[in-house]
């Protein structure tokens, strides 16, 4: 197994090297060949403990997480605000310095504030306490993990035998929906930058405003018609939209962004023939994307992006885990 690692916390992937990408590609493989056998138990973090600490709700990055941790063999600590001494006035920093005592090795951190997992691994550097910190989401910040699954689903298509960055040097991939507000998005912009990706955004011009195109890097390009992001697309990845856009009056209705910006079958002819289609999760069926596309395996990815998740976040934690 691939040890060559040196980053304690992963926060975002904004200054994530080519190397990094490789080597998390190719541990997520070793990891997904794990997950193939009757057994998929190893004893690669026996003795560590890995403390969830989701300040906002989530399904299905804390159960990936936590079913990667168990399949890793750590022992594992969950948080839930609602419960928890926070609701006595504890501050965060007290809590995760709480963690530490317990003898916590790893914090895996989600919070509706950006900025949040920074701030603790701060702390924790400046306790020396050797605690790595994993941001799954923060705001409107970043959510590192889900870019990383994204980019190894992507490459697993290509060429599951050596899935590698190189696959998508040139691939046009649009990326639809609430940019603006969207740390899915932020992740995957740096990552298929990264790797040599033709990046296009699309969006109604309240979700993907005149100002962002100064934000974003370099090969990315902004479009507020979703035909001209999507014609000769090779993948497209479509964002959930929140019903609280609509109170905020970024948008009419979920209608009318269905009608202007929704993944249906008529729209993908203007794609490559074998265009898939991503979506992070939970989706709004007929809104994002029409349900019948969501449903059919010939386009859509979002089932193996589930599983890849497993396998990219035990290969996070591993990873993070065997730093001293």
């Amino acid at each position: 197994m691939i040890t060559n690692w040196y980053r304690r916390h992963i926060i975002s992937l904004e200054d994530f090297t080519p190397a990094e990408y490789e080597i998390i590609l190719q541990t997520a493989l070793s990891f997904q060949e794990v997950l193939s056998r009757r057994t998929k138990k190893v004893p690669a973090l026996q003795g560590t403990v890995i403390a969830n600490l989701f300040f906002e709700p989530s399904t299905r990055t804390r159960s990936s997480f936590e079913l990667a941790a168990k399949r890793l063999s750590a022992d594992i600590l969950n948080f839930s605000p609602s419960t928890s001494s926070l609701t006595k006035g504890e501050t965060i920093l007290d809590t995760a310095k709480t963690y530490v005592a317990m003898g916590a090795n790893l914090f895996v951190i989600r919070h509706a504030q950006a900025g949040v997992p920074k701030t603790i691994a701060l702390e924790m550097d400046r306790l020396n306490s050797g605690v790595g910190v994993l941001n799954a989401g923060d705001g409107q910040h970043e959510h590192p993990s889900q870019a990383l699954l994204d980019l190894f689903t992507i490459c697993m298509l290509l060429d599951s035998d050596r899935p590698r960055l190189q696959l998508l040097q040139g691939k046009k991939i649009a990326i639809v929906g609430d940019i603006l507000h969207s740390r899915v998005a932020r992740s995957n912009i740096w990552s298929l930058t990264t790797a040599g990706a033709d990046v296009h955004l699309a969006g109604p011009p309240t979700l993907v405003p005149k100002f962002f195109a100064d934000l974003v890097p370099t090969g990315v390009t902004v479009h507020w018609s979703l035909e001209e992001a999507l014609l000769n697309a090779d993948f497209i990845m479509t964002l959930r939209i929140q019903r609280e856009r609509m109170t905020h009056h970024l948008l009419p209705s979920l209608r009318e962004y269905h009608r202007y910006y929704g993944i249906t079958r008529d729209r993908l002819v203007l794609a490559q023939p074998k265009v898939r289609v991503l979506h992070p999760g939970p989706v709004n069926r007929g809104v994002e994307i029409s349900s019948d596309l969501m449903d059919d395996p010939e386009f859509s990815l979002i089932s193996q992006q589930v599983t890849s998740g497993v396998a990219v976040r035990m290969a996070l934690l591993y990873l993070m885990g065997g730093i001293n």
